[in-house]
């Protein structure tokens, strides 16, 4: 601003006998940026006049010309509009206000201070100064000078300093490297006026608000905080003035560089002992409120120690700048505090967890090893590997007693307990992602590491922020598995929630961030989850290898078979609209292949109960449950299961029925032998052993009274054979009057075709066969 003073005074006020003694750069407020300048100007000659220029640089040639001016006297506000914080507008009032803005707060107070001065030395007027702070008037008159300032002279108003020895070396030697310094003054003192003009223009003074402030300003307080931002960054921008070659060399740089790093140092110290102090009292004040946090299964909120952190954000990035072994001393001290203070609450809080998970009662803590807050899980796990299948009369205590192998049954009891789990594992994981988001995005903001910046790659700064997360939060995962191995110990179905509940969480965090210190943990967990999943498969179907049949009981409905419905049902609830379908999918296929396949092994080594019928029911049920649950990646099964249902009713159906009339089944059998040897249908009854007496003999032997007796006895039979889960009962029954009319109308029809005009018939109608079926199934 020197140079550009020196410019003025030259081309615009000497020739007007004028002299500049204040000036600022502005331009008006509010709108399209246009530069000019105030002057505060006096007149060489007397009756002395004051006034304030506005000089604007021309838009042809580049030089400056007089706009416009106003009288001092006529100045009646001068309006600073914030006396506490930086601020660079200013109104005054003439005969109407002008709003200005200065290029800097510091600027505009001098200028201020200048017209102060002016006035109470020609003036003396009242002239009111608003928003003006009093310390920057006491500071624009000595101590002793408000008195006599009328009488001084006007040479004091000027900013005068004598060179030092070493500054007028500085000035020999630079003529000394310019040939024409003593030749063509004039071309020296241009050179050296644009040399001042840079060095000028771009190094700026501390004010002494600012030293005050980085040397004992105050850390606790907003308007402190924010005074010592404003010093930082001034002492900053001061700091990093690039200078031309030579100013270096200046003994007044050199002393301003050594003024600047000595301020530098000592404000990093003082930051860095007082943000160190704020880390260790703000964790020992929140680990006080734990325990009235953890009863409800909830996390303590940082947000209040987040929001005052953040106060001193841009003081830590001034930090980063200036002192990059402080400001990562301070990193090192507030992950190690935290790491402290969350491993407490995170690990009270899976505490908690575990037993609303368990049950309260000391029963339950001690059935699942639930020992202190390590949440380690003890006892046996042998139980899961019995099971044994017994016969149907004990197929509900059975299936009762399947609890210790993945509590399997479909009571109420047993969905309750589940879903009381699922809301346990979902508030778990919505109160622990808030937490670590929070975290995180206070962490880039307060230490700077936002991706945004380009001081590092952006993948350094995501690796450095995941590295904080990672040492604060170390403890998340191991509890996150320990809580899940006890989850799978309860009960081995809820890996199916579980892998829900973390898929989906997993899927959001990766849709935030997917380098996030979250996604990456959450991965991980899912993994263990993933697995625990796969071993529950996989336990199902080795329990169905390991199945023993009794050998005194029916065998009825396989308990493996009940359990595959039991766990379709269960995972189609959990699994509607859930990310990861494909497993579940995958998990029916093997099942049900092996279902398949130990339903035939059962069914060969069964010795109570015949084969067809182990086929025919258990086939029933999987094929109904199938058909019921609508699950399409099994649909080639479910065609399957009907056609194997299917075939073995009806070889049931007619091995059975062979017994009732088993002679005049083999009778038949010999007409039809004869038939396929070539001999003609009308002349089987020539055959002596197929003749017409011997027909009516055989059949004779089938009066009404004893088909219905065998039929009765075929009932009882057949209700012996089949369970009464299915009901079954009554649908082989019909197919078995089916086959019969089918086989009455066979017999028949060869009766007719080879003892045509015998007159020869059975000694029952088909209309008495049904009232036979259906008085026997009514009977019963």
């Amino acid at each position: 601003m020197t140079a550009i003073k020196h410019a003025l005074q030259r081309d615009i006020f000497t020739p007007n006998d004028e002299r500049l003694l204040g000036i600022v750069n502005v331009c008006k407020a509010g709108k399209k940026k246009k530069n000019c300048f105030l002057c505060a100007t006096v007149t060489t000659e007397r009756p002395v006049q004051v006034k304030v220029v506005k000089v604007k640089k021309s838009d042809k040639g580049g030089f400056y010309k007089r706009q416009q001016a106003w009288e001092l006297r006529d100045l009646t506000v001068v309006d600073a509009k914030d006396a506490s914080k930086e601020n660079p507008e200013f109104d005054l009032h003439f005969e109407k206000v002008y709003k200005w803005l200065a290029s800097s707060t510091a600027e505009k107070n001098s200028f201020i201070s200048c017209i102060w001065k002016l006035n109470q030395r020609y003036l003396r007027k009242k002239l009111e100064f608003v928003n003006v702070s009093s310390q920057l008037l006491e500071e624009s008159v000595p101590s002793g000078e408000s008195q006599s300032v009328a009488g001084g002279d006007e040479d004091a108003l000027e900013e005068y300093q004598e060179l030092s020895a070493r500054e007028e070396q500085d000035i020999e030697s630079m003529m000394e490297m310019c040939e024409f310094a003593v030749s063509n003054a004039e071309a020296f003192a241009e050179k050296l006026f644009k040399e001042l003009q840079v060095l000028d223009g771009n190094y700026m003074d501390l004010s002494k608000g600012h030293i005050r402030a980085l040397q004992e300003g105050d850390l606790t307080s907003p308007r402190g905080i924010e005074a010592c931002i404003s010093a930082s960054e001034a002492l900053l921008q001061c700091m990093n003035v690039a200078l031309r070659p030579g100013h270096e060399q200046l003994a007044a740089v050199n002393q301003q560089q050594k003024l600047f790093a000595e301020l530098r140092d000592t404000f990093a110290r003082r930051l860095t002992n007082h943000l160190n102090n704020v880390f260790v009292h703000q964790g020992h004040d929140q680990s006080s409120t734990l325990s009235q946090n953890t009863a409800e299964l909830t996390l303590p909120k940082h947000s209040p120690l987040h929001r005052d952190l953040l106060r001193y954000a841009k003081l830590m990035e001034w930090l980063k700048n200036t002192h990059r072994e402080k400001y990562e001393g301070l990193s090192r001290t507030y992950v190690d505090y935290m790491n402290r203070l969350y491993e407490r609450e995170i690990k009270d809080f899976f505490e908690v967890a575990k037993i609303k998970m368990a049950g309260t009662s000391k029963e339950a803590k001690g059935k699942f090893g639930l020992h202190g807050s390590s949440g380690k899980l003890t006892g046996s796990t042998s139980s899961l590997n019995k099971l044994t299948v017994q016969g149907s009369n004990s197929r509900r205590s059975q299936s009762s007693s399947l609890l210790d192998m993945g509590n399997m049954s479909a009571s109420d009891m047993d969905v309750a307990d589940r879903t009381k789990f699922d809301k346990i594992f979902e508030q778990v994981l919505s109160e622990l992602e808030p937490l670590c988001l929070a975290e995180q995005d206070f962490i880039s903001k307060f230490f700077k590491l936002q991706q945004h910046q380009t001081v590092l790659p952006q993948r350094q700064h995501s690796y450095m922020v995941r590295l904080m997360m990672n040492k604060i939060f170390q403890s998340i995962e191991p509890e996150l598995n320990s809580l899940i191995a006890l989850g799978d110990k309860i009960d081995s179905f809820h890996s199916l929630y579980m892998l829900v509940k973390m898929s989906h969480h997993v899927w959001t965090a990766e849709n935030v961030d997917p380098a996030s210190f979250l996604s990456t943990t959450l991965g991980n967990v899912l993994v263990t989850v993933k697995r625990n999943f796969d071993k529950c498969i996989s336990g199902q179907i080795k329990q169905m290898e390991e199945v023993k049949i009794s050998k005194k009981s029916k065998v009825g409905i396989l308990p493996f078979v009940t359990r595959f419905e039991e766990f379709a049902e269960l995972a189609e609830t959990i699994f509607r609209n859930a990310e990861r379908r494909g497993d579940l999918d995958k998990a029916y296929v093997k099942l049900i292949r092996a279902v398949f396949m130990n339903v035939e092994k059962v069914a060969s080594e069964s010795q109570k109960t015949p084969r067809d019928v182990v086929m025919m029911e258990n086939f029933h049920h999987i094929f109904s449950t199938l058909s019921r649950l609508k699950i399409s990646c099994l649909d080639a099964e479910r065609r399957e299961a009907k056609h194997k249902y299917t075939d073995h009713l009806q070889s049931y159906v007619i091995n059975s029925l062979g017994q009732p009339l088993e002679k005049l089944n083999h009778f038949f059998e010999g007409v039809e032998a004869r038939v396929a040897q070539g001999v003609r249908e009308e002349e089987v009854s020539y055959q002596l052993a197929f003749n017409k007496q011997e027909l009516r003999k055989v059949i004779k032997e089938y009066p009404g009274k004893e088909v219905k007796k065998g039929l009765d006895n075929l009932y009882k039979k057949v209700d012996k054979h089949l369970c009464e889960e299915e009901s079954l009962l009554q649908v082989v029954w019909h197919s078995m009057q089916d086959e019969f009319i089918r086989q009455y109308k066979h017999f028949e029809g060869l009766i007719g075709r080879c003892y045509p005009g015998s007159g020869i018939t059975m000694e029952f109608t088909i209309q008495d066969m049904l009232e036979y079926f259906s008085s026997i199934a009514q009977s019963h």
